[in-house]
């Protein structure tokens, strides 16, 4: 059986602090790993045969074939997101009045 590398930590490059194996293997679109998984731990473990013992084949691959939106898309889409939030409150708040 393989063993369990849930509890590795090392520093996560994306969010500057200290992240468990678990985090990485969840933290990805659709509870995914992250699409920086390989690059952050084949230096610790065989980071493509832990994983493919517990994930279908395919869906390594895709995690690997996968990269992170563009930044101006990125910020884009979070502007976007705060308009609706800012607007979905001025409608909950005049509704309250």
């Amino acid at each position: 059986m393989a063993e369990n590398k849930d509890h590795f930590e090392q520093r996560c490059p994306r969010l500057g602090g200290s992240v468990s194996f678990r985090y990485c293997r969840t933290c990805g679109d659709e509870g995914l790993p992250c699409w920086k998984i390989f690059d952050c731990w084949w230096e610790r473990f065989d980071v493509v045969a832990h994983l493919k013992i517990y994930l279908p084949e395919d869906t390594v691959n895709k995690i690997a074939n996968t990269r992170p939106k563009p930044k101006l898309t990125s910020l884009v889409e979070m502007i976007e997101q705060a308009k609706q939030r800012v607007a979905a409150g001025k409608t909950n708040s005049s509704a309250g009045t």
